[in-house]
């Protein structure tokens, strides 16, 4: 197939549209809940008051903003894919914004700017009667008059289109990690999947064993930890693809897959991070250095034990508790002294090579 070729059947996925409506349509059509922002989505709106008043500030100047993109469903409702920080400021501001997050965030009150130095401690509404702290009708008018182009994916395109839409645009002006933006669009490729890895992620024993933090928690590092282990327990990893692009194609292949038994590798996720709990608990994925665990929590070590232990469940099960600790213990222990294991997870090994080289073997390294 040549590169034309590729590019016609590629174009064949995606069907858009697009058109430009003012700002105080694109409120409306929110309120009556045919532009809809999914919570999870909703939840990655980070702009600080700052970030804020500048957007609103050019508004107010009329100077150029990007367009938004939604996805449109088979009943013409509207799902916002990229824009959200900008949506969200302005619904913010006006007071239409729904959802917890909205009750967290409050009202908006703007800062003063160079150009606009009278906007400090502006809001939509005036605090009170007698207050002069209301925008006044006439910029509410102009804000909401103000043209923004809005591109549409329609419900035609291919499953992946909107998933790839996302992650090509979404970058909102904020860092997202990458598996906040995975999470974000697999809650609208299947719910229950997104809910099923959250709660998975919450799991006690795989956040002791971890040792996620407050930021890694909020960021959903955990949630992409729990992804790692049940594409690679279930997904062959092709040798030299890139990782995050093989987790992105896992994620939508396992969020699509109707035969997928989400209480079998739920059981089978919980008792592998359990075991590793009991026997190892915050050192399970520390490097043993002879003497003690120490160290950062080693991702080569993640991917080795987690899926070892999953895939030697059976004999495990089959032993004490004592004795499946013990073992747990010195399997652990014995990594380091394996020549294969200590070649390919050290510093300066790419990822693809570790991963092509470990996983194979993670069920032999780790076997009672």
């Amino acid at each position: 197939m040549t590169l034309i070729d590729e590019v016609q059947k590629a174009r064949q996925k995606v069907v858009t549209d697009g058109y430009e409506m003012s700002v105080g349509e694109v409120i409306n059509l929110y309120k009556d809940e045919e532009l809809v922002i999914d919570p999870v989505f909703q939840r990655l709106f980070r702009w600080d008051d700052q970030r804020k008043t500048r957007f609103i500030e050019s508004l107010l100047l009329g100077i150029p903003i990007p367009p938004i993109f939604v996805f449109q469903d088979e009943d013409g409702v509207w799902e916002l894919i990229d824009g959200l920080q900008r949506i969200s400021t302005v619904l913010q501001l006006t007071g239409d914004l729904g959802g917890d997050r909205a009750e967290d965030l409050g009202v908006l009150v703007l800062n003063g700017t160079r150009f606009l130095p009278s906007l400090d401690g502006k809001r939509w509404n005036p605090s009170n009667k007698t207050a002069k702290d209301g925008l006044g009708s006439k910029l509410q008018i102009e804000i909401k008059r103000t043209r923004i182009r809005v591109e549409i994916l329609k419900s035609e395109s291919a499953d992946s289109a909107k998933y790839e839409l996302f992650q090509r645009l979404n970058t909102g002006g904020v860092s997202l990690s990458e598996q906040e933006v995975r999470n974000s669009i697999a809650v609208s490729v299947n719910k229950d999947f997104y809910e099923w890895m959250s709660d998975l992620s919450k799991h006690t024993s795989f956040i002791h064993t971890t040792r996620q933090t407050d930021t890694a928690l909020d960021q959903e590092a955990g949630t992409e930890l729990v992804l790692r282990f049940l594409a690679f327990r279930i997904l062959p990893y092709k040798s030299g693809m890139d990782v995050h692009e093989y987790l992105d194609d896992a994620l939508f292949q396992l969020a699509s897959e109707k035969g997928l038994d989400m209480g079998k590798e739920g059981v089978i996720f919980k008792k592998t991070f359990d075991y590793l709990d009991a026997a190892l608990g915050q050192s399970a994925f520390q490097r043993w250095n002879g003497t003690d665990f120490t160290g950062k929590f080693l991702m080569s070590l993640f991917e080795v034990i987690s899926i070892g232990v999953s895939k030697n469940l059976p004999a495990l099960e089959a032993m004490t508790a004592k004795d499946r600790n013990k073992c747990l213990v010195a399997k652990a222990q014995a990594l380091q002294d394996d020549q294969t294991y200590s070649k390919y997870s050290g510093a300066g090994i790419r990822g693809t090579t570790r991963l092509s080289k470990l996983l194979p073997i993670a069920k032999r390294l780790m076997k009672p």
